[in-house]
């Protein structure tokens, strides 16, 4: 073999082995998630985030680190531990992310991101929201059905944009149903303790029974254990968020607005693995199959064929751009 030869065989020996490293690195490299206040078993917006890395998990093999925030002090610090040991990409779950991922992204540039009810314009930074005003619309559209006595509830934890914009949509789909129901409402508290307080929870709802009030709704974390348990004590129906949690109180819950985080996550930590992962902000809504209402064999007979039909038609008329879901407006109040 001549010197020509032998240069070209050694260059590509190292092109060759340079390649099986940079495969062999992605291979390696472990997503991240960054859980929000509450906890990630909360059995609502966080353990949806945690159901969609275990679904990675298990199809791919590949582990993943996690941390699960207890004060707001730590999210900044989270997020700059996980860039630090290399892991791609790093998910943040919740909007009280924000300020602490823009400032982390700009110090790791070739860091990704994926930051899961907020937007951060980067370009290491995939950012993902939800129309949580169609899907809480679509649960105020059955809670204004199911109602007997004209009087829904809504308890929201932390009292925040993202959370106002839960209200509007219910209480829109309350008087979509019923244009002369009431619609009481509360708010837990207005700090991140707001999505963990069972008892406040469960004390709101009660308050809410006595006024009449006989379906309410959860936009709380956590806390909305506490109302969904009052509900069952009381012989109400209750209406869960974010995960399903038709199981939780079987028979008394009327159904629970649905947000598909985990496969949000999932599609992140998915789009890395397979070289589709793109900066920008994806908005899913009731079209996109990213926001609706849980139906199964738990609520099957608090369901009427009626209601089942209002349904499909309100979901209809959303998708096809004929019925327009309010949203907060900034002066306060919804627009309808």
């Amino acid at each position: 073999m001549n010197r020509h030869s032998l240069i070209r065989r050694a260059g590509l020996l190292a092109l060759q082995s340079a390649a099986a490293a940079l495969a062999c690195a992605g291979a390696l490299a472990q997503p991240a998630v960054v859980y929000d206040a509450g906890g990630k078993f909360d059995k609502s917006f966080n353990e949806a985030a945690y159901q969609g890395i275990e679904r990675y998990k298990k199809e791919t093999g590949t582990a993943y680190l996690e941390f699960e925030i207890t004060n707001d002090t730590q999210r900044e610090q989270a997020l700059r531990r996980m860039a630090q040991k290399g892991a791609d990409p790093i998910i943040a779950i919740g909007f009280a992310h924000t300020s602490a991922l823009e400032k982390v992204a700009k110090q790791f540039p070739k860091s990704r991101f994926t930051l899961i009810d907020s937007v951060v314009e980067a370009p290491n930074v995939q950012s993902v929201v939800f129309k949580d005003q169609e899907g809480s619309f679509l649960a105020g559209l059955l809670a204004g059905l199911a109602s007997k006595s004209g009087k829904v509830g809504f308890i929201g934890g932390m009292d925040v944009p993202l959370i106002r914009r839960f209200q509007c949509g219910y209480e829109h789909g309350v008087r979509y149903a019923n244009p002369r129901a009431e619609v009481l409402s509360n708010m837990t508290g207005t700090t991140p303790t707001a999505w963990n307080d069972p008892t406040r929870g469960g004390e709101l709802a009660k308050s809410q029974f006595s006024r009449g009030v006989d379906v309410v709704f959860a936009a709380a974390g956590a806390t909305g254990l506490g109302v969904y348990q009052a509900a069952k004590d009381q012989g109400k129906l209750a209406i869960g968020v974010d995960s399903n949690q038709n199981h939780l109180q079987p028979g008394t819950m009327l159904t629970s607005m649905v947000k598909r985080v985990d496969v949000a996550v999932y599609t992140a930590a998915m789009a890395v693995k397979q070289g589709s992962w793109k900066p920008g902000t994806t908005v899913l809504g009731v079209k996109e199959q990213g926001v609706g209402v849980a139906l199964d064999a738990h609520n099957a007979r608090l369901l009427t064929p009626e209601m089942k039909q209002r349904l499909e038609a309100a979901q209809a008329a959303i998708v096809s751009g004929k019925l327009k879901v309010a949203l907060h407006s900034q002066a306060g109040g919804c627009k309808f």
